[in-house]
């Protein structure tokens, strides 16, 4: 018949369709964020911004391959993440040039005088700007752990496509702006006023009151508080959940089967079989391989959970292939929920245990939920595993429970009795083969068949009937020497002696592993380990002591009781522990960057006030679309507090330069945020569009809500608190004999 080849796995095409996908997605924010620049602020001016994003991603390019990093799904997205923040430093001076160009008293001035002027009003801030971004965002590179060097080209990139965008913004924008926008006919641009934009307007009118009436002031901050203390409460009563990773859209998913140690390769190929008939009948499944007895092909996530190494008549698995995403309208994940429980119901059949295992969006584990069991008595560890495996069993949400532990089986021994056997003529060699040619086999010769292109191997083996039991083996019959038959249960004895079992070890202590999924409401195992914790702690220990749980290491010493939590939890806790250390170290870093510029204590925690707010828009905007606070989350929320803290710089800076110009405190105050108001929302505007391409994204979907709801809520709070309170604080020093001063 004829022969038909399906294709059953091609990584090499799924990388490259994400690839072809995440340049789309480049290109997509680079068009956006220069429509957005051409909309607000003009053709020529958006063609100088414009300008500034190939040069700096290819010199960002450049740093990838000098570091080593392949043009992957982690880098590109690095370049995507970088876009809306690399084009901030050249708005800031297109936005401010132009503005200048338009000023009264810059009319009869060359295009070039006001082109450095404008660049050298903004450049000093603008540095430390860029530089307080940086600090903010390469600490982040120094996670530890798996996740750490998974996530690490986002932080290198981001940081050097800031340092390549403060240099474009000095030497290419100021370069692109006297060839483009002095051709602008001037007289068009002189007759505007920066006080005639509807944004300065809509900007004084609001922050007047609210700078002039202490009331308004204080209503404003409390309002603010408030509203920061109500976005922790949606993470405290499981509104907005945290998960390390939230799971991919892939197009696979594993079926993992394990039969009672007793079973025979064919009941375990029966029950895959019966379990393929059902995935036939699932709309979104293209094909299925199974694989009894043995591994199936080897991958990642099988290669860190030991996959590969099954093998046994008593495992199989079933590679599940699904359509393409774009051709479904569920994800894979809401699939495997879907397939999980008809699943689990045939294996309860046949007393199987079934998992469902997806590809991990990160760095793959041994299990989404691992309990490690030690102790001094390895018995004692297996009792206490399989009190764990009850609670994990009745926690609701976790599925897919099993353990690393073998039931308890026998094996027969076979004794000769030699002083029998040598009165028979039979040595102890000759029940030794005839044992293992009944058992195994063994080749005698060849059959040579002319329908068959090879010799068929001719072998001797009992029929398995009088092979499957101790019983029926040991009637055979043996030829002795005097010629008669005698019954090999006249020359053995057999015995049952238990089997030895596995033992698994970790840092050379003998170790008991229990291993559960998370599906349903919460399907975080953050929130499973927390109820089980306290069902664990109830667990009584005859030595008087209760299990010890640990969760980022192991016990020291073997000798008490103890369990350590692992799996997905381990990665989740090391990598919100590493990025709230690099978060301290960001906070501290900032803090010196701008004391050093602003000779001041007060002024950096005025500016610093404003990180937190973000906040506000980040954890409604994950509860309301409804995914996960993850560890991408979190690297959005430190990149937008370098982000808040830059543009918080260069208003306060600006406020200082009008107080230096002779403006009284609270006119200087307004006037700055309203003159600098534009080209914040333009920034901010940039980074939502850019992070819009990967709103979509299962697993940088955290990332976009980040930048794009902390950059809204800073925006709108940031924007008026920083200038409320640096007027409270100035206002304090000026009633105690001290002055404002303005760094040039």
């Amino acid at each position: 018949g004829n022969i038909h080849v399906t294709v059953t796995r091609h990584y090499g095409e799924t990388a490259k369709e994400k690839s072809d996908e995440l340049l789309l997605h480049m290109f997509i924010a680079v068009f956006s964020v220069t429509v957005l620049i051409w909309i607000t602020l003009g053709r020529r001016e958006a063609g100088v911004v414009a300008l500034a994003i190939p040069v700096t991603l290819a010199l960002t390019l450049a740093v990838f391959s000098l570091y080593g990093y392949p043009l992957n799904r982690i880098t590109l997205f690095a370049l995507i993440f970088s876009i809306g923040i690399l084009v901030d430093d050249a708005i800031v001076v297109v936005e401010n040039v132009v503005r200048h160009y338009r000023l009264p008293e810059n009319r009869d001035k060359p295009f070039r005088e006001v082109a450095i002027e404008a660049v050298d009003e903004v450049g000093n801030p603008t540095i430390l700007a860029t530089l307080t971004v940086i600090a903010a965002i390469l600490p982040m590179a120094f996670v530890g752990g798996l996740m750490g060097h998974y996530m690490r080209p986002i932080p290198v990139g981001a940081t050097f496509a800031m340092l390549f965008s403060l240099l474009v913004a000095f030497i290419v924008t100021p370069w692109a702006s006297m060839h483009l926008l002095r051709r602008r006919a001037g007289a068009a641009g002189h007759d505007h006023s920066e006080k005639d934009d509807w944004s300065i307007r809509l900007y004084r009118r609001l922050m007047d009151p609210l700078i002039s009436r202490p009331p308004l002031r204080w209503a404003f901050l409390a309002a603010v508080v408030l509203m920061l203390l109500a976005s922790f409460v949606l993470v405290m009563v499981g509104w907005v959940k945290v998960k390390m990773l939230p799971f991919d859209n892939k197009s696979e998913f594993q079926v993992i089967i394990d039969m009672p140690e007793t079973a025979t390769l064919e009941s375990t190929a029966n029950v895959a079989l019966e379990m393929g008939n059902y995935l036939r009948t699932v709309n979104e499944v293209t094909n299925f391989e199974i694989y009894a007895g043995t591994a199936s092909p080897m991958n990642f996530n099988g290669l860190v959970r030991h996959y590969f190494l099954r093998q046994g008549p008593n495992v199989a698995d079933i590679q599940v292939n699904l359509v393409e995403k774009g051709s479904r309208k569920v994800q894979s994940h809401e699939i495997a929920k879907r397939v999980r429980p008809p699943l689990k119901k045939i294996a309860d059949r046949h007393g199987a245990r079934v998992k469902i295992a997806e590809v991990p969006p990160g760095p793959p584990v041994l299990s989404t939920l691992v309990a490690e069991i030690y102790g001094p008595d390895y018995d004692r560890q297996r009792e206490i595993a399989l009190k764990v495996e009850r609670i994990f069993e009745e926690t609701e949400g976790v599925v897919d429970v099993d353990r690393y532990m073998e039931k308890g089986q026998d094996w027969f021994e076979i004794a000769v009795d030699k002083e029998k056997a040598a009165l028979h003529g039979i040595s102890a060699a000759q029940i030794d083969n005839t044992v293992r040619m009944a058992l195994k086999g063994e080749k005698v010769g060849l059959l040579h068949d002319p329908r068959e292109k090879e010799d068929v191997p001719i072998v001797i083996r009992l029929p398995l009937e009088d092979r499957s039991g101790i019983r029926q083996m040991t009637s055979m019959k043996m030829l002795s020497a005097d010629g008669r038959l005698v019954a090999l249960s006249d020359l053995v004895s057999a015995g049952k002696i238990p089997m030895d079992r596995s033992i698994y070890h970790k840092n050379l202590m003998p170790v008991v592993y229990v291993v559960g999924d998370v599906a349903g409401v919460k399907e975080s195992p953050v929130y499973a380990i927390l109820e089980m914790q306290k069902k664990i702690d109830e667990i009584s220990l005859p030595e008087g002591y209760r299990i010890e749980q640990h969760t980022s290491r192991i016990p020291r010493t073997d000798q008490r009781y103890a369990m350590k939590w692992d799996g997905e939890w381990h990665i989740t806790y090391e990598v919100f522990r590493d990025l709230g250390i690099a978060f301290a170290v960001v906070l501290v870093l900032i803090f010196i960057l701008v004391v050093g510029w602003f000779q001041s204590l007060s002024t950096p925690l005025v500016i610093m006030a404003a990180i937190p707010f973000s906040l506000i828009g980040i954890l409604p905007a994950h509860g309301l679309l409804g995914a996960f606070f993850t560890a991408t989350s979190m690297i959005g929320f430190i990149a937008g507090a370098g982000i808040v803290v830059r543009n918080s710089i260069i208003l306060v800076d600006f406020i200082e330069l009008r107080i230096a110009q002779g403006m009284p405190l609270h006119e200087a105050v307004v006037d700055a945020g309203a003159v600098r108001f534009r080209p914040m929302m333009l920034t901010a505007a940039a980074v939502v569009v850019a992070a819009m391409v990967i709103l979509f994204d299962p697993i940088f979907q955290g990332l976009a809500i980040s930048l794009m709801a902390g950059e809204v809520a800073s925006l709108f709070l940031s924007r008026a608190a920083v200038p409320i309170l640096y007027y409270m604080d100035k206002r304090y020093e000026l009633a105690h004999g001290h002055t404002i001063g303005s760094k040039q």
